[in-house]
């Protein structure tokens, strides 16, 4: 049985598995990835992760015959290279990945592939996930940032530069604040990651005059919102109805611009069925109904029944789809 050697490299851990031909994650591992260390250390960690699971794979009595990654930025799927990256990890951009690996690896350049992460995380959840038997699929993930992946008979559109899927730098109408288009972390404004991500919620809340006592982050939000808060002193109870308020109306802010987007891109590209992942997708019905509803409002009538469901892999969607690369 043929076994291959999956990789999700990500700003702050990088995840790696065996997977089988089936896209079982048999064998897994993951370390911390070195931001701020430059492309060529985070190449020696990463392949010290795969050198491990190939020994541990061995000593299984199984064969890996290939490394599929998907890596934050802007990947050259063609040659394996790092087009462009945010700062989120420091000289990525311009790191040969494939080639990197290979020179550090037992694996000709040949059995290495890489592409952007968040279509590995759509391609793993196209193959085995919530799409699974679909011929196409739109995947949106709604984290720390924004990103997506329309899979099309089990391929990532890439597009000719390699950027497709950057969702969270369309522009939405709810991205400002008094009429001022908030900034993206891209160095645009009025983009949908500017109001829908989730540090994007929390400044929301900020910005609606909840306190920062109460929710420190985003995930504080979310809490406060549901009622869950933990206690603070009387000061900072006083506040705690207004910062409520500010919570609920963040929320539901992000959730609506979150929707509307997705709405869009599915009038533009027909997908059979859509994906929802990331943080904020797991955060519940406080998140989804809003989305959801933003979602169905935009669509065109003979798009009014598409599937919109969560996503289903979890942390090991993107170790499949990265896997996917080779076994394809």
């Amino acid at each position: 049985m043929t076994h291959v050697i999956g990789v999700d490299l990500g700003g702050t851990k990088t995840a790696a598995g065996v997977v089988s031909s089936s896209g079982e994650v048999l064998l897994s591992d993951t370390i911390p990835t070195l931001n701020r260390a430059g492309g060529e250390a985070i190449l020696d960690a990463t392949a010290a992760l795969i050198a491990g699971l190939v020994e541990r794979a061995a000593d299984a009595g199984q064969t890996v015959s290939g490394v599929g990654i998907g890596s934050a930025g802007v990947i050259d799927a063609v040659t394996g290279s790092v087009v462009s990256a945010t700062g989120a990890i420091l000289g990525w951009a311009g790191t040969e990945l494939a080639a990197g690996l290979s020179l550090r690896l037992s694996f000709p350049s040949s059995a290495i592939r890489a592409v952007n992460d968040v279509h590995a995380h759509a391609l793993g959840e196209a193959w085995l996930g919530a799409a699974a038997g679909s011929s196409s699929s739109l995947m949106v993930a709604f984290g720390t940032g924004v990103g997506g992946s329309f899979v099309l008979n089990g391929s990532p559109v890439l597009g000719h530069r390699f950027v497709g899927g950057h969702v969270g730098h369309l522009a939405s109408p709810l991205a400002a604040f008094d009429g001022v288009p908030l900034p993206c972390v891209c160095g645009g404004s009025g983009h949908v990651e500017a109001v829908a991500s989730g540090p994007a919620i929390h400044e929301a809340y900020l910005r609606f005059g909840g306190s920062s006592v109460l929710a420190a982050d985003t995930r504080g939000v979310f809490a406060l919102a549901s009622g869950f808060a933990e206690k603070h002193d009387a000061g900072a109870a006083a506040n705690s109805a207004a910062s409520r308020t500010a919570a609920s109306r963040a929320i539901e802010l992000g959730a609506t611009a979150a929707g509307q987007a997705v709405g869009g891109l599915i009038n533009i590209l027909d997908p059979e069925t859509v994906v929802i992942s990331g943080g904020l997708a797991d955060a519940g019905e406080l998140w989804w109904k809003p989305m959801e509803a933003a979602l169905r409002q935009e669509l065109l009538a003979p798009l009014a029944a598409v599937p919109v469901v969560p996503a289903t892999l979890g942390n090991t969607a993107a170790i499949v789809g990265a896997a996917k690369l080779v076994l394809s």
